[in-house]
């Protein structure tokens, strides 16, 4: 890249100059916002492209000079069914897309305040560190703590079976992100020994991967899994997925071949497979009614085994973790395609047939819901599913390998829509980071600004996980077998037993094994 030289830009009456900080690849020119020092676009990979493409992340180039770190970096090529929208690709175009964000209330290396990594989800197949919607002002003002943010390959690039390339090639780029927190977050007022990664949905599926990992032991102390998906594929159903999203674009699924089409157009393979996976559900089972083409594969090399499994024999028992869900995870799904209240009881006895556990799930799901319409069976168990018990069980297996675990469940209806969206998927975004107009928020509070119960429950979301990366205590009891002690984030937070024990005592002794090929 070359290196920009431009007049610092300035702020305040103060005439304060911009924050220069010097990294491991060369020194880099932030802006001061609001009583912070802002950082973007930072590489912490070289860009995966060329010899590159579809290989584990490389080092960074380093630069001469100073880098001007204004913007955010191009994001990774993707899907954008489900984020597209204003302001999100305001950012350069290039093939820079591994790169990091730094907010800092002060770049003094003897500051070592906490630091908090995050990690976006999106299905594994979309996603930009740059989105509007993650804004990191409040978290970095009211924790006074250093915020990361990382970009990692999504979809083909990232979590696509490629023959001749690793699995999991969008975890092995949170790892290079985490490897670069650790060697330079130091200078930009960070303490290396205490970093706390956090992520939602597919965020929170690669955290609690990256708990697991070899590679990553040691790169963070705590952990925070918001909505963890339970959906990790065998290498077998890999396989098969990889061979079906190559054959979309009519090559074989190998890197001789893959690297023909520019990473831009090979996006299409997953865009056109998507909509037809419900077709391979004799071959995918589970998998396919998902849409998502792309997960984390239990490759028994980079992925060893699943989270839960790992968990429970102990993997991770010396890193604090707090996750949790909401409790209508799947109406939104069923609201974008405008499903909601329109589910029969034939789609709903066929979604309990195959996600409820056991050989008689349908009937013990009817039984422990009785006055559940049509529609509330469907959502119920693929909410339950897909991330209330995925979530439930991560804390379960932790404490069962002697390891310590906080949960908590947001039950706060989203305003928008006349509250039908209940606390569904992705609320929890927009009320951590206080971004209630940006990308989905912009939805879930429909362009209204925020009610007062809204800010106080979103103050006390910061608090929370701000104090927790603080002190690995967010300010309730751990999860325990015997109490099962949650907090429920709501207008009026409460500490109470788990509140799904219902579908908690469906879904005892149920084992999260990766998804098979049938």
């Amino acid at each position: 890249m070359t290196t920009t030289e431009s007049r610092p830009p300035t702020d305040g009456p103060a005439e304060q100059p911009a924050p220069v900080v010097r990294t491991t690849a060369g020194a880099v020119r932030g802006r001061r916002e609001e009583g912070l020092a802002v950082f973007r676009g930072i590489p912490f990979a070289a860009p995966p492209v060329g010899e590159a493409r579809f290989m584990a992340p490389r080092p960074a180039p380093a630069w001469d000079g100073i880098r001007d770190a204004y913007a955010f970096g191009p994001p990774p090529p993707q899907d954008l069914g489900l984020m597209g929208g204003p302001g999100l690709f305001d950012v350069p175009e290039g093939d820079e897309w591994l790169t990091v964000n730094v907010w800092t209330p002060d770049p003094d290396p003897a500051a070592r305040r906490p630091v908090m990594v995050w990690i976006y989800g999106g299905a594994y197949k979309l996603g930009h560190s740059g989105s509007p919607g993650y804004d990191a002002r409040h978290l970095a003002t009211d924790g006074d703590l250093v915020v990361v943010s990382l970009n990692y390959r999504v979809g083909m690039e990232g979590f696509a079976h490629i023959e001749g390339a690793p699995a999991n090639r969008g975890l092995l780029d949170q790892v290079a992100g985490l490897e670069w927190v650790r060697d330079n977050i130091e200078a930009f007022g960070g303490d290396p020994e205490q970093v706390t990664v956090f992520g939602e949905s597919a965020g929170a599926g690669s955290v609690a991967s990256l708990l697991v990992m070899d590679r990553a032991s040691g790169l963070f102390r705590r952990a925070i899994a918001q909505s963890v998906p339970g959906t990790f594929f065998s290498a077998e159903l890999a396989r098969d997925i990889g061979t079906a999203l190559a054959a979309e674009v009519g090559l074989r699924p190998t890197v001789a071949d893959l690297s023909t089409l520019p990473p831009h157009r090979l996006t299409s393979a997953g865009e056109t497979l998507g909509p037809k996976m419900p077709q391979y559900l004799d071959r995918w089972g589970q998998a396919a009614p998902t849409v998502t083409p792309f997960s984390p594969v239990v490759d028994g090399e980079i992925l060893p085994t699943t989270p839960w499994q790992a968990l429970a024999a102990g993997a991770a028992k010396d890193i604090d973790l707090l996750v949790g869900h909401n409790r209508d995870e799947y109406r939104l799904f069923l609201a974008l395609a405008n499903q909601l209240g329109r589910i029969t009881d034939e789609r709903a006895a066929s979604a309990l047939r195959l996600f409820a556990p056991g050989p008689d799930g349908e009937q013990a799901y009817r039984a422990a819901f009785p006055d559940a319409s049509p529609t509330e069976l469907y959502e119920r168990v693929q909410t339950d599913w897909l991330f209330n018990m995925p979530s439930l069980h991560l804390a379960q297996a932790q404490r069962a390998g002697g390891g310590s675990a906080h949960l908590y469940e947001l039950t706060w209806p989203a305003p928008g829509n006349g509250g039908a969206l209940g606390a569904c998927h992705g609320l929890d975004i927009p009320l951590l980071f206080g971004t209630y107009g940006a990308d989905l928020g912009a939805l879930l509070f429909a362009g209204a600004e925020p009610p007062a119960e809204a800010l106080a429950l979103s103050s006390r979301f910061r608090a929370s996980w701000t104090a927790f990366a603080r002190t690995g205590d967010p300010g309730w009891p751990a999860y325990d077998d015997e109490r099962r002690l949650v907090q429920v984030l709501d207008a009026e937070p409460v500490v109470t037993a788990y509140p799904e024990e219902a579908s908690r005592r469906l879904w005892e002794g149920y084992d999260f094994t990766p998804l098979p090929l049938l």
